[in-house]
């Protein structure tokens, strides 16, 4: 029995440390690129490195329970095509018997997602933010991409609504088909075009000065929104009224200072919910029930992460009937069926997230919909599998 159940644990481990290295692969990939482009501008390659480590932790809390249900699935399908299920029940071994090393080892996963849920995932997305914001404030030419338009509340808070596109860049910060510009709920508070401009930064001054040559400006002149044409002066004092830096303009030039460090001198009060460990989100709830506020942020974000810790429990539950039953060798079904089966866990969840605005539909007891039912069929289906 001894040799069976290490038989079994050793193929699954094997396919499970395949699938999770292109899964985590995958996810990491988008972030990936988004690295290499800082690369280009400048940060340096240990900063990089770290970014891309405070992401694991939060890709890792889908592939775990992804790389265990594409394990199940072609591993107990296999086994099913080749008959080695049939023969081993042939010999008296029970379906239990069979997968108890599945069992043992989902439990493991489980352990691990529900750490890297309360603890780990939030305590690294934390770390992640706070380090872009330090990339921001050391290395603020790396928040420039060309064709990539950048929101200056980056560099100072009170540019909100701010955002400035440029399409090319030399090795000097000089900077091509520069548009500038400024809205807010109500429209386009101005917009400034220049065909030549150009990035300077202080660094012992923490300040970046943004200059437009033979800038065009068009700026809101009225309540009623109408746009009037104007020299890059003409403007200078309402199309920057809300950025509470310095500001020169003339016919030549369009200049505009941003105090960046003013970003080191602030602290936040309050962290956001995805920041927070599940002791965290459990004492703000208590907290705003005494109030008599809202709590359905928090519940749904308590809700998710249990959802997804759970989720290798209702992949082992439900994925492994299904792989005997579908009894096929080919790695494409098994692929297929468990990106179906993860992708309707993983959209569920995300859907119910995106309700945590609404709390008359409540979000947190509708995210157990899926889960629930994936645990109610897998364990029909097992108890089915096991009286064959």
């Amino acid at each position: 029995m001894r040799i069976l159940n290490w038989y079994v644990l050793k193929s699954y481990l094997a396919t499970f440390g395949m699938a999770i290295g292109v899964l985590t692969f995958g996810m990491v990939g988008a972030q990936l690129m988004k690295v290499f482009d800082l690369l280009a501008q400048g940060l340096p390659v240990s900063v990089a490195m770290m970014a891309l480590l405070y992401f694991v932790p939060h890709a890792l809390c889908f592939t775990v329970p992804w790389a265990s249900l594409v394990s199940i699935m072609l591993v107990f399908g296999r086994m099913s095509a080749d008959s080695e299920i049939t023969a081993m029940r042939a010999c008296g071994v029970s379906i239990l018997q069979i997968v108890a090393p599945l069992i043992v080892t989902t439990i493991i996963f489980t352990a691990i997602c529900l750490q890297l849920q309360f603890e780990t995932g939030p305590r690294a997305e934390e770390k992640a933010r706070d380090l872009f914001g330090e990339v921001a404030e050391e290395h603020p030419l790396t928040l420039f991409t060309p064709g990539v338009p950048v929101q200056l509340d980056q560099l100072q808070p009170s540019a909100s609504g701010a955002t400035l596109c440029f399409s090319s860049r030399d090795a000097e910060n000089n900077i091509f088909d520069v548009r500038f510009c400024q809205a807010n709920e109500k429209g386009i508070l101005a917009d400034a075009y220049a065909p030549r401009g150009r990035l300077d930064v202080d660094e012992e001054k923490r300040i970046m000065t943004v200059t437009l040559y033979h800038a065009q400006v068009i700026a809101r002149t009225d309540s009623t929104g109408s746009n009037e044409k104007n020299p890059a002066g003409a403007q200078a004092v309402d199309f920057l009224d809300s950025f509470s830096g310095k500001f020169s303009g003339d016919a030549e030039a369009f200049q505009v200072e941003f105090d960046y460090g003013h970003r080191m001198k602030t602290s936040r009060i309050a962290q956001r919910e995805k920041y927070l460990t599940v002791k965290e989100l459990l004492a703000r709830s208590v907290v705003l029930k005494r109030e008599g506020q809202d709590t359905t942020k928090l519940e749904v974000e308590l809700s998710t992460r249990v959802c997804l810790a759970l989720a290798p429990v209702a992949f082992l539950l439900l994925g492994l009937p299904m792989a005997i039953r579908t009894s096929r060798r080919e790695t494409s079904v098994g692929l297929f069926l468990s990106v179906l089966l993860a992708g309707i866990y993983f959209a569920n969840v995300l859907c119910a997230d995106s309700l945590k605005k609404e709390p008359s539909l409540y979000p947190q007891y509708l995210i157990w919909i899926v889960p629930f039912l994936y645990q109610a069929f897998g364990i029909y289906y097992m108890a089915k599998q096991a009286r064959k």
